[in-house]
């Protein structure tokens, strides 16, 4: 198993999702972010029983370039690191036979309610390379919210709600924020797609599936988030700037830090 982090715990200075749903009047229950100044953000790392094969999903420096690319696409959208993504096809003995990989927060986000996001989206660096080996632009890794969909009539208390990104307007460097809002499309895996008609096959607009989950009943609420990546394609890049409300989520080589988005 490959996939790594270098996430160092440090309590004192974690910044959980609940501040992260500030805007929408979720007490905190963690230290803040003032000044927009950069703060740690712990509990990030590769969620274990949502990973297959032997992907990485590591903090890293860069990447930089690719080489003959100059300015702000060159680098990093935010310090100099990012949360580089490796996953593998046709490399398991399972079915389908591809690696899966989730790097996500397993703590701070729980029991945060969905229909309190407002703003979610990421920074992408993706190649031409990605490009063909998933025979299309749109092969990128995605965001996803495991939650407890709380539907009417449906018994499941579980379900992914994942964005699939629209593809990024420029390869083989940093991409401007993708806004999950307003861009791509989004589904919930298991009974809750079928129930809301938000499924693999009929994706929904972010308005929509909150819409569909917002039937009268009890609210549906975060388990986790995270970014993912599988089980599909080969794709080799990275992500940064991971924003869920009034929060960007900065990955560093040795940390997760946390401000709020200008």
């Amino acid at each position: 198993m490959k996939a790594c982090f270098g996430v160092k715990r440090k309590a004192a200075l974690a910044v959980t999702a609940l501040l992260a749903i500030a805007a929408s009047a979720v007490p905190a229950s963690a230290s803040t972010v003032s000044d927009n100044k950069w703060v740690r953000s712990d509990h990030w790392g590769v969620i274990t029983r949502n990973t297959i094969g032997s992907p990485v999903a590591a903090l890293r420096t860069g990447p930089f370039g690719s080489f003959g690319v100059q300015g702000p696409t060159a680098r990093p959208p935010f310090g100099r690191g990012s949360l580089g993504i490796e996953v593998a096809d046709k490399s398991t003995s399972l079915s389908p036979p591809s690696e899966a990989v989730h790097f996500g927060n397993e703590v701070d986000f729980f029991g945060a309610p969905v229909l309190a996001l407002r703003q979610v989206g990421f920074h992408v660096f993706q190649t031409g390379e990605n490009v063909a080996y998933g025979g299309s632009a749109v092969n990128m890794p995605n965001i996803r919210f495991e939650i407890n969909p709380n539907l009417t009539g449906n018994p499941s208390a579980y379900s992914s709600m994942v964005w699939n990104p629209p593809q990024s307007p420029v390869v083989n460097q940093w991409s401007p924020y993708l806004d999950a809002t307003t861009t791509g499309s989004w589904y919930l895996t298991g009974s809750a797609g079928t129930s809301t008609g938000c499924n693999l096959t009929t994706q929904c607009t972010f308005q929509n599936l909150l819409a569909a989950l917002n039937d009268g009943g009890a609210q549906p609420v975060i388990y986790t988030a995270g970014v993912s990546k599988g089980r599909d394609f080969m794709w080799i890049g990275a992500v940064d700037g991971l924003r869920i409300n009034s929060i960007v989520y900065d990955f560093e080589p040795d940390v997760v830090r946390a401000r709020r988005a200008t």
